[in-house]
């Protein structure tokens, strides 16, 4: 499972994700937390549709998104979120 924020320099609320992202995935045992900043990787952000920063997406192993969200989202909501990128 991959807990992705994508996130801009500028943004404040991106730093806040980021720590509920670091805090969620320590109860999510082989998750990985990635950050794509859309100043540095424009074309990504565009290809993934980014409309707003903080954005998280989560992903199940086999890559498929299972969940996205704008805003700063809380710890019980990004554990809720990532049970639907465990498999069955």
């Amino acid at each position: 499972m991959e807990l992705t924020l994508v996130s801009s320099s500028f943004c404040g609320a991106c730093a806040r994700t980021r720590a509920v992202l670091g805090d969620a995935a320590r109860y999510l045992p082989g998750a990985s937390v990635s950050e794509i900043d859309v100043a540095r990787e424009p074309d990504l952000a565009e290809q993934l549709d980014i409309r707003f920063t903080p954005t998280v997406i989560i992903r199940d192993d086999a890559g498929a998104e299972v969940f996205r969200a704008e805003g700063v989202p809380t710890v019980p909501q990004v554990l809720t979120a990532a049970l639907q990128a465990l498999p069955d």
